[in-house]
């Protein structure tokens, strides 16, 4: 019998991706909420699909509501990094290709990541429970990248004939990837699409090509964010 600590004896090898415990346990939530619901799923559930006993589970989440602002966290936290690092960065180039390449980085790595995830935890956005306050913190960090997307929008709108309002047109279409996935239809191109559609909203079409070129470039520079997340 293997153990994850002094006195916490799992009752079977590790079956879930993560390197500790907390990880699997993170996992197995993120399965169980989005399969079966949040308010249907014990903390006991969670603890049998991870191979260990339910006063375990509590050395590492004091609550449900605790694992699920992980979670909730967690689907916010690397495009919010993301975000900050691309919207202070002013770019070469044609004037008006700088703030679309931004925007248009923002929307493919924010939707790349609701897409590639290994569940779709965005269906829990709208979960009841997700208002409460001890979700603030992802609420906020939810708003403030909403927010970042705004004022993309709004530099973009400022250079080239777009609409008002086109950030949050963004980040709406962004979140539309949500519902897609949980209806089957998400393809290996559809956050790529969906950043090309802002584009040419913006009025951008003809210069697609040279908009994706300098998001890549961005994307590159920025992708790895696990040491802007720390800091």
């Amino acid at each position: 019998m293997t153990t994850v600590g002094p006195g916490r004896p799992r009752k079977q090898q590790a079956v879930r991706p993560g390197a500790t415990a907390r990880d699997e346990i993170l996992d197995a939530a993120a399965e169980l909420f989005t399969g079966q619901g949040f308010a249907n799923t014990s903390t006991r559930a969670i603890a049998d699909a991870v191979g260990i006993r339910q006063s375990s589970l509590y050395h590492h989440f004091s609550t449900k509501d605790e694992i699920l602002g992980d979670l909730l966290g967690g689907t916010v936290s690397t495009s919010l990094a993301f975000a900050r690092a691309v919207h202070g960065e002013s770019g070469e180039g044609r004037q008006e290709l700088a703030p679309a390449a931004r925007l248009h980085a923002v929307v493919l790595f924010d939707g790349s990541q609701l897409c590639s995830s290994r569940w779709n935890l965005g269906v829990l956005y709208h979960l009841p429970e997700a208002r409460a306050e001890v979700f603030q913190p992802f609420m906020a960090a939810r708003t403030e990248l909403r927010t970042i997307y705004g004022e993309l929008g709004q530099e973009l709108t400022a250079v080239c004939d777009s609409g008002a309002g086109l950030g949050d047109t963004a980040f709406r279409l962004v979140e539309s990837l949500i519902n897609l996935r949980a209806d089957g239809l998400i393809s290996a191109d559809s956050a790529s699409t969906t950043a090309d559609t802002v584009m040419i909203l913006a009025g951008l079409k003809r210069e697609l090509p040279a908009v994706r070129a300098a998001s890549s470039e961005l994307i590159s520079r920025f992708g790895d964010v696990p040491d802007l997340i720390a800091g």
